[in-house]
């Protein structure tokens, strides 16, 4: 069967975060991810792991994490959640996305097997879309005998389909109020979920954060005699410019820390990763050394956070007039004061400043809309392609309140062309609130335009 079989059918399964009118939410079980995966060869303890939870941050980690293991020299695959633009991008081995061919192969072993399950009566219901890509993730990494895999959790912690397996390590970033409706309505509440990838005797990379997550975490912990790991010590001492370069000692050597991942919050990030790296080290014999943690830092790719990209323009077309375009994912209110924060003297110094923006509905609008709009002269509203995308209408009430001149398009590349159109010479244009929208709009402003329409409506 082809790749765009694979995808079409993958594309209409229903959203395991959506529940439609007149349907009863979808319940999550290890049992279902165990039955499945059992029926496939258990591919998933054929390969160490480290396990990577939290609500914001814990993507970035990973990156990390996994580019300092593949400087390591280690086959490394990598799985994260959601992807900007395809599929193939959520399964990685040693920085390279899985290739059409093997996803086709693997999504219909995957998606057979699951169908015999639920025929014979030992599944109750097919895998949902995240279950089936964590299957034919582990199906990769077993069959391509990887050394080492870095697992993001999808969300939560506890009955994730990620959790299935049986991590060297679990890490936690950073936990804030996101997901309530499933993960419950307290910092205290969605701590003790992300808790659940904890082990009986494990291992635990963490940073203090809020003092209900540190309680709720701390707690599963000691209940469980998880030894904590604190990653404080791989901080940097303040610095004016979060994003210049650091030095710290690491494994007895002293290296420099030149991250292209922007913001001060990825200090945190960068942090845990080589906490985590060191532990690896330390205390199971994986041969990382300083220089390659050095060199996987920098080597990290993490599209569409707080990234700063320039539009190719058509060939013969006049160069871009917007100075700079900035893609960031916040979806949640914790990242977009991380993004507000980081684009504060670029937003003071901008003489036009427009946001490209859309949000799901389960996200909090209101919150999101006093943050970010009032920092910008304008903002521009785009459809996403999503059952949970937040209807314009809201969307435009929510930038009434904050008294921010709003405007919707009828798709992505219209709002780019009027976001464009409306930012004045040197300005900044900033694309975020979904990640949908992000990896729509990154796809749109990487492509060159043809000639004969020009730049301006590329």
């Amino acid at each position: 069967m082809s790749y765009a079989a694979a995808i079409d059918l993958l594309s209409a399964m229903t959203p395991e975060l959506h529940t439609q009118p007149g349907h009863a939410r979808r319940k999550f079980s290890l049992d279902e991810i165990a039955a499945l995966l059992d029926a496939l060869g258990n591919p998933h303890r054929r390969f160490p792991s480290v396990l990577i939870a939290g609500t914001n941050g814990k993507g970035s980690t990973a990156a990390t994490l996994a580019a300092i293991l593949r400087e390591s020299g280690l086959r490394t695959g990598l799985y994260t959640s959601p992807h900007l633009e395809r599929p193939n991008e959520r399964i990685r081995i040693s920085g390279a996305d899985i290739a059409d061919a093997d996803f086709a192969r693997l999504f219909f072993r995957v998606h057979d097997t699951a169908l015999a399950l639920v025929q014979s009566g030992r599944l109750p219901q097919h895998p949902s879309f995240f279950e089936t890509l964590t299957a034919l993730a582990f199906l990769y990494f077993a069959e391509q005998s990887i050394d080492f895999a870095v697992l993001e959790v999808g969300m939560g912690g506890r009955l994730d389909a990620t959790n299935i397996v049986d991590p060297v390590l679990s890490i936690i970033t950073d936990i804030s109020l996101d997901h309530t409706e499933w993960l419950g309505s307290t910092i205290a509440a969605i701590a003790h979920e992300k808790a659940g990838i904890l082990r009986q005797g494990g291992t635990l990379i963490t940073l203090p954060q809020h003092p209900e997550a540190n309680q709720a975490i701390g707690e599963v912990a000691v209940q469980l005699g998880v030894r904590g790991v604190s990653a404080t010590s791989h901080m940097p001492a303040h610095t004016a410019d979060p994003s210049a370069p650091y030095s710290l000692e690491v494994l007895g050597a002293r290296i420099t820390i030149d991250s292209p991942l922007h913001g001060a919050h990825q200090h945190r990030n960068v942090a845990l990763a080589i906490a985590a790296a060191v532990e690896l080290a330390t205390h199971h014999a994986l041969p990382i050394t300083p220089a390659a943690i050095q060199r996987g830092i920098h080597a990290t790719r993490w599209p569409g956070r707080l990234e700063v990209i320039s539009p190719p323009s058509s060939q013969g077309s006049a160069p871009p007039q917007v100075a700079q375009w900035v893609l960031d994912v916040a979806h949640n209110p914790a990242g977009a004061w991380a993004l507000r924060a980081s684009l504060r003297t670029q937003l003071e110094s901008a003489p036009s400043r427009t946001l490209v923006f859309s949000c799901l509905r389960d996200k909090p609008v209101a919150e999101l809309a006093q943050i970010l709009f009032p920092l910008f002269d304008r903002v521009v509203f785009a459809p996403i392609h999503s059952p949970r995308a937040t209807p314009l209408a809201d969307l435009l009430a929510a930038a009434q309140s904050t008294g921010t001149p709003a405007v919707a398009a009828d798709s992505v590349a219209h709002a780019i062309e009027q976001a464009r159109a409306a930012t004045a010479p040197g300005g900044l244009i900033v694309v975020s609130g979904s990640v949908y929208l992000v990896g729509e709009a990154r796809a749109l402003l990487l492509t060159p335009a043809p000639a004969s329409i020009g730049a301006a409506s590329a």
